[in-house]
């Protein structure tokens, strides 16, 4: 147990005493294209990144999210899905290339400021101690309960969680390991909502949901990615469904981009991936 501790209070300590600052600020003055005038929505611009100078996860990728679209992406694991997020967020920057938002050089804004903008729903939910509702207020804290009720019902979970005998003054272990996967899921759904971000990412967010609430989630993923800008990483076949167009990656490169229809009638690397779909209704 000391040995445990020791290890982690090194950890703890090697964060505290780091000086780097967080995604810094560049002047306009610096940058090559710090604006792209008439660009509505996200664009990457030859995207170069590797991690630590190793292999090189993307390579010169291109893409543009028009504002109010939704875009799937899919791709073998490794393939750079993951890594995308990372850069609009500025957890990490490219090594050449650079991300507009809204014709804007993400790097000439306040990671604060940016990251408003952004609202990013995993996979793996965290919930913190607290109340269910304290959890859905996590990224804006003036919100009212109102509003809080608000998203709940937008979604459809108020019935699902009422079922479940949930309230919003229900006690949320650490890591909500007294929640299922689909109430989590259904909480972080709310959580984006009441945010009411310009541009919302889901990253495998459906991947592991009970069977009980797939029909809940289902329907309050239309609810939440009504009216704003998606960038979908997905492995189920009704999700990637909603997209207005998909972008298959490998290696860090498009290899092929469309709507569904279009990249099964091409019968190369879309439908590969497809048939390996976990939830492939067909």
């Amino acid at each position: 147990v000391m040995q445990s501790a020791m290890a982690a209070a090194e950890r703890v300590t090697k964060l505290l005493d780091n000086t780097e600052t967080d995604a810094p600020i560049l002047s306009i003055d610096v940058l090559e294209k710090p604006e792209r005038p008439q660009q509505n929505g996200v664009v990457f611009e030859d995207l170069h990144f590797s991690y630590a100078n190793k292999k090189p996860v993307l390579s010169g990728l291109n893409l543009f999210i028009p504002k109010g679209d939704t875009v799937a992406i899919v791709g073998a694991t490794g393939s750079g899905k993951s890594t995308l997020i990372k850069l609009i967020t500025r957890l990490y920057e490219p090594q050449k290339g650079a991300i507009y938002f809204d014709g804007v050089n993400t790097k000439t804004l306040a990671p604060n400021q940016l990251r408003q903008k952004i609202t990013v729903v995993n996979q793996d939910v965290y919930l913190f101690s607290g109340t269910i509702e304290d959890n859905i207020k996590l990224g804006k804290l003036d919100a009212t309960r109102e509003q809080v009720q608000a998203a709940l019902h937008m979604i459809g979970a108020t019935e699902y969680l009422n079922k479940q005998k949930r309230s919003l003054s229900t006690e949320v272990l650490e890591r909500g390991k007294n929640f299922s996967s689909g109430e989590k899921q259904l909480i972080s759904f709310a959580r984006a909502l009441v945010r009411d971000p310009e541009f919302l990412i889901l990253d495998e967010a459906t991947a592991n949901i009970d069977p009980e609430a797939e029909a809940v989630i289902e329907n309050g993923l239309g609810k939440l990615t009504k009216g704003r800008t998606n960038l979908i990483i997905a492995h189920r076949l009704s999700t990637i469904k909603r997209a207005d167009t998909i972008i298959v990656l490998d290696k860090g490169t498009i290899v092929e981009s469309g709507t569904r229809n279009e990249l099964l009638a091409l019968g190369n690397h879309y439908l590969k991936l497809e048939n390996s779909f976990s939830n492939n209704p067909a």
